[in-house]
């Protein structure tokens, strides 16, 4: 085991607090899956802000196209198999063309299958919206915190960085 890799009493505290303020944020716009704002905010508390700043700026556009592919989807291919594919496809060429990393384009991926795959009675676009901000939400709150109290590594870390 890697001391950085294991969870200390302040990283705890730091996530319980980030997840906190994600969902009440959320719960104040009145977000109806306020969920998805404490799940982004767990995947980026596990990092330091350097090391997800930029990644972070990725999540949210990719976010934002998933949401974007998986309204268009959703509205005029419902429940077609191959154009959903062939979107999971277009969105990762996308992402190649933009110089986007593998967890961005996961990020549009799973925007892009939670809208188009779950019945919803909502339309496609306002399904869409709501998963970027509940997702968005998440992201920014995760990195302010991080900003805010930063995680340091122990020293035994950072000579292995180096």
């Amino acid at each position: 085991w890697e001391p950085e890799n294991l969870p200390s009493v302040k990283h705890s505290a730091r996530t319980a607090i980030a997840v906190t303020v994600s969902f009440m944020v959320a719960r104040l716009f009145r977000l109806p899956e306020a969920y998805w704002a404490v799940i982004a905010t767990f995947v980026v508390m596990q990092s330091t802000l350097g090391a997800t700043l930029v990644i972070s700026v990725e999540r949210i556009a990719a976010t934002a196209l998933g949401a974007l592919v998986g309204a268009f989807l959703a509205t005029y291919f419902t429940g077609n198999v191959f154009a959903f594919a062939a979107a999971v496809f277009v969105i990762g060429i996308v992402c190649i063309a933009l110089r986007m990393e593998k967890t961005a384009y996961r990020y549009a991926g799973i925007t892009l299958a939670i809208i188009v795959l779950i019945p919803r009675s909502n339309p496609a676009w306002i399904v869409a919206l709501h998963r970027f901000f509940e997702v968005s939400v998440g992201i920014v709150v995760a990195l302010a915190l991080a900003a805010l109290w930063p995680e340091h590594r122990p020293d035994s870390a950072k000579q292995s960085a180096e």
